[in-house]
């Protein structure tokens, strides 16, 4: 990518470490993450199948491995996460009539052999993975033969208000780096995954005051891990230069964060060692979205 990404490096460790510190407090703050999440379950409904081997990959505190033994009764399913505290979550969640396996482990490096599941759901995990290409491999490799990779992740435009905030202020990386929908698929293209479709739509959450957006971002754990973060704390100069910077964007009285959401799916070919051709076909409009509400 034409880009200079070495201030974008991300550090897994903290991520890790920026996740488990959230578990607590991540689904009070969760608004938009579930109804994305919810709008990719929405297009199982086209989807045919019935698979008996899921791994909800990027599982979190488990709301989305509920969903998924709901729906599919007789299938098992293996909630993975980074953050141990997460799946802590995950196992205390109520009304299940069987728990998931949980596994805490890297979805770079997946600790599973070769063609263990039949279906792959992720909801906004990919975005924490710098490079794709192998990530779409691993996740080639653990999906069986015509299984289905189901998955949503954040493209460039996600949080352009508070990016251009922050370059206003200074010149460290402040926010995430997020890889463009087309990048994407060409990833997927490359990894061999049958029949590729990509689409994306914007959402915009609103707020009364950016500290309540800072908030939000810090009890989800979506903290700043780049390589070219700011080292020590911010102090209330920039924080209130930042926040001047971000006034420019108010209308109607909030302050709008946008989220590029990209919604993909893709098919493990039937002959794994055969490379597929590709269809590029929308999904847009496929069914109602609701607003997501305002975060005060």
């Amino acid at each position: 990518m034409a880009e200079d990404n070495a201030g974008y490096q991300l550090d897994k460790r903290q991520a890790r470490l920026a996740f488990e510190r959230a578990a607590d407090s991540y689904d009070e703050a969760a608004a938009l993450q579930q109804e994305i999440g919810q709008r990719l379950i929405g297009r199982l409904d086209l989807i045919r199948m019935q698979p008996t081997r899921i791994l909800d990959l990027g599982a979190g505190t488990g709301a989305f491995s509920k969903v998924l033994m709901q729906r599919y009764r007789k299938a098992q399913v293996v909630a993975l996460d980074l953050a141990l505290a997460m799946l802590g979550h995950t196992r205390r969640r109520g009304g299940w009539l069987h728990k998931p396996a949980c596994v805490c482990g890297d979805g770079e490096r997946l600790p599973f052999a070769d063609d263990s599941f039949d279906f792959i759901f992720s909801n906004l995990m990919l975005q924490w993975c710098m490079d794709p290409e192998p990530v779409f491999a691993e996740l080639r490799r653990v999906l069986a033969p015509g299984g289905l990779l189901l998955f949503t992740t954040f493209g460039p435009d996600t949080l352009m208000e508070l990016r251009a905030s922050w370059e206003a202020v200074d010149g460290h990386t402040h926010v995430n780096r997020f890889i463009d929908m087309h990048d994407i698929g060409d990833a997927l293209m490359q990894t061999r995954w049958a029949e590729p479709v990509m689409d994306s739509e914007r959402i915009t959450v609103t707020y009364r005051e950016l500290g309540t957006l800072m908030q939000d971002l810090k009890h989800l754990g979506a903290h700043n891990v780049t390589a070219g973060r700011p080292r020590g704390l911010t102090g209330r100069q920039r924080l209130r230069r930042v926040t001047q910077a971000y006034e420019r964007f108010r209308r109607d009285g909030v302050l709008p964060a946008s989220y590029e959401v990209v919604y993909g799916h893709a098919w493990s070919p039937v002959n794994k060692q055969v490379s597929s051709g590709a269809v590029d076909v929308p999904l847009s409009g496929l069914q109602p979205r609701p607003s997501v509400p305002r975060r005060d």
